[in-house]
């Protein structure tokens, strides 16, 4: 089970879109949008996720390499 880890080379703000991208395997553009799309038909609230995110997800090791152990 690969871990949600906040992405240290695909960053724009703080790494989540990038990291949330990389753990589901889709372009982290493609997050961005979803979120940007969402935060405004949420009124905010998706936004508010977004930021309660970025102090949970840790960020990700540069050393570390996502491998999958099954």
């Amino acid at each position: 089970m690969k871990k949600l880890f906040r992405s240290t080379t695909d960053s724009k703000l703080t790494g989540l879109c990038g990291g949330i991208g990389e753990w589901l395997g889709i372009d982290s553009t493609i997050v961005r949008l979803l979120v940007v799309i969402a935060s405004f038909f949420s009124f905010g609230a998706v936004a508010l996720i977004y930021f309660i995110a970025t102090l949970i997800v840790p960020k990700a090791n540069p050393d570390f390499r996502f491998v999958d152990h099954y």
